[in-house]
């Protein structure tokens, strides 16, 4: 994918040091992030960083917060969304985006996940899912599928998985969608969801290539808006989101909008 001279003059970077694993797909994230960023910063010259902020919590994904030069807090586990909240309503002009794990936002984060899908506060949720807590050496997370086996499982998760595309869903969220980690679906899903007013939730799926691999993930992805999927329509959203139960090795994964309304934002609201 190309971009301008002036695109590429956007500095986002920061001195730190990446530290994540060689060809981890947080690579495709923190790429894909870039060059969405810099694309609209270009689009529109008054869209300087100040106008950006970004926010992370504590896991593998947390290190974006250091890899990219804008405003913004690395949080507490779990507690990015209401950081996110806090922003907007002190600032209802900010673009943020919240950037968490799947240990992050489907374990201790999980009431402020659902709490955000109800207000509908107009920030951008980004879940980086590799179904583990990979930055505390592979612990399941409540995604992680039946039989996964590690030192605190010796003989297998017995516990169904959560389906957070179910859970958003049902708790009202207004923007819906999973990609694989992709840099091209990460850049193309960003642009939907900030064009979206309101609160939208992307899950990334991203295999953990020391903890979590699977090799035939890609190979059972099919996009949605390809095959004609209505994402204004709430009952085939959940059936969609029923194909894939994050414990099965060979059913399709829909990736794509599931679902997207726009309603009135919290910020609007008080």
């Amino acid at each position: 994918m190309k971009m301008s001279k002036e695109n590429k003059n956007i500095n986002l970077k920061t001195p730190a040091l990446n530290t994540w694993c060689p060809g981890c797909f947080n690579f495709q994230i923190l790429a894909g992030t870039e060059m969405f960023l810099k694309e609209q910063m270009q689009k529109d010259k008054s869209k300087e960083k100040s106008e950006w902020a970004m926010i992370s919590g504590i896991g593998c994904h947390g290190k974006m917060f250091d890899y990219i030069n804008l405003p913004g807090l690395n949080a507490l586990h779990g507690r990015g969304i209401p950081v996110a909240l806090g922003m907007k309503l002190a600032n209802p002009k900010l673009n943020i985006l919240v950037y968490a794990g799947d240990g992050d936002a489907y374990a201790e984060g999980i009431e402020h996940l659902v709490h955000a899908a109800r207000y509908n506060s107009n920030f951008k949720l980004i879940v980086h899912n590799n179904q583990v807590f990979a930055l505390t050496v592979a612990e399941p997370s409540p995604v992680t599928e039946i039989g996964y086996k590690d030192k605190t499982n010796p003989s297998g998760v017995k516990l169904a998985p959560l389906n957070p595309i179910k859970l958003m869903l049902a708790s009202g969220a207004s923007f819906v969608a999973r990609v694989f980690a992709d840099v091209s679906q990460i850049k193309n899903i960003l642009e939907e969801a900030h064009k979206h007013k309101g609160f939208a939730f992307i899950e990334v799926l991203q295999p953990c290539l020391i903890f979590h691999p699977d090799s035939d993930y890609k190979s059972r992805l099919y996009n949605l808006q390809e095959k004609g999927h209505d994402k204004t329509n709430l009952k085939e959203a959940l059936e969609r989101a029923e194909e894939f139960d994050y414990s099965s090795k060979n059913s399709k994964i829909p990736v794509g909008i599931f679902y997207q309304k726009e309603r009135q934002v919290f910020e609007e609201i008080v």
